[in-house]
């Protein structure tokens, strides 16, 4: 393992189970203070709206002053989000907590780069991986904590969150090491600007692998908003058992990125991956409203899970290798920001589009995974 990437890992795993923490009691105690349907959406949308500005800034800036002053930074924020949270009396106070973690929500782009730092092309997308399987790791068990501090109220699990991320953020202050030379971080103090964020956009190779992060994240993300009611009406799960299978899809994701991945890259190739992860999403999504059992309908989420497993650390191993070392924060920031962008957006979408047919969204989803799958097949990084 490389120097420093383990206490990466670990500290992004700590940050990602702190908002699970949360996670299962935020939309219940937001009706305590009488938040309707439109306000819990807001209360949730808040993160992703606000990580869209925060994770692409954080990720330039780190180019400039250095990754470890924005990952602390990203723990700093964390820590004071969920302090927030449980010191919230009223909905807006709710809707700034959340805000403020999207805001310093860079550790995952700040983390990218430091593997982009410390790693050669050929062996980052195993890197990669294991980032993608510590997040997965998160999300997996920070709910599942979440539920065991339910009985105590939002407040124990929020203070329990902010406990957890103030401790991550001591533990990185101590052991977390600066990946970014101090002459390299000179060289980028002039190139922090808007317009690199347009530059990389018009790029022919980023702007398609940025491109095709928004539509791969959206697509799974319209999975997620809908699958709840889709198997409710068609296999009569309740939400313990929505809750296990989404846990499922999880775990299956975390063997795939954090087994899988590094032994299947160096012999087909990341962008080979990348379109056979994006392809076999597209055909997942479009046959899942189609299944007859849940059985078939669990099959079907695994192998969209392998597909989002594959897919993910991909992406963002090929941004790293088609952007300069100068610019690799900024421009796996703003594939963060898209991202958020994609999970601000996408549940709207997919719920106005399951309202005029249950199969719309998985029909849409299948759609937008081709047109991933060409824009990666047509992205030159080397």
């Amino acid at each position: 393992m490389k120097p420093g990437l383990p206490v990466v890992y670990l500290t992004v795993f700590i940050d990602l189970l702190g908002f699970g923490l949360i996670l299962p009691q935020l939309p219940f105690y937001a009706e305590k203070f009488g938040a309707t349907g439109l306000w819990v959406g807001a209360i949730l949308t808040a993160y992703s709206a606000a990580q869209l500005v925060g994770a692409s800034l954080l990720g330039r800036l780190s180019d400039r002053v250095g990754r470890r002053p924005i990952l602390l930074l990203s723990l700093a924020g964390s820590a004071a989000s969920f302090l927030v949270s449980g010191l919230a009396d009223s909905l807006w106070l709710l809707l700034l907590a959340r805000a403020l973690a999207g805001l310093f929500g860079g550790s995952i782009a700040a983390a990218q780069a430091v593997i982009a730092d410390v790693t050669a092309p050929t062996e980052r997308a195993k890197y990669m991986g294991l980032l993608g399987a510590s997040i997965g790791l998160g999300f997996v068990f920070g709910p599942a904590l979440g539920s065991l501090l339910a009985p105590f109220g939002f407040g124990a699990a929020a203070f329990a969150a902010a406990g957890v991320a103030a401790a991550n953020l001591v533990f990185a202050f101590f052991r977390l090491p600066e990946t970014r030379a101090a002459e390299a971080r000179r060289h980028a103090h002039a190139r922090l600007a808007f317009s690199n964020f347009v530059d990389a956009l018009r790029h022919p190779s980023i702007g398609r692998l940025l491109a095709a992060t928004f539509f791969s994240t959206l697509a799974f993300v319209a999975m997620e908003a809908t699958f709840a009611l889709l198997g409710e009406a068609r296999f009569g799960l309740d939400a313990s058992r929505l809750g296990l299978v989404f846990a499922y899809v999880g775990v299956v994701m975390v063997v795939v990125q954090g087994g899988l991945v590094g032994r299947l890259a160096p012999r087909f190739g990341e962008r080979a991956l990348a379109t056979t992860g994006s392809l076999l999403m597209a055909v997942s999504l479009g046959a899942l409203p189609l299944v007859p059992s849940l059985g078939a309908a669990l099959g079907v989420l695994a192998g969209l899970a392998v597909g989002q497993g594959l897919t993910t650390p991909m992406l963002s191993t090929l941004l790293s290798r088609a952007t300069d070392a100068d610019e690799q924060g900024g421009t796996l920031g703003l594939g963060q920001s898209l991202a958020a962008a994609a999970r601000a957006v996408g549940p709207l979408g997919a719920g106005w589009l399951y309202d005029r047919a249950v199969g719309a969204p998985y029909a849409t989803s299948a759609a937008v995974m081709v047109l991933a799958a060409v824009l990666v097949g047509t992205a030159r990084t080397d």
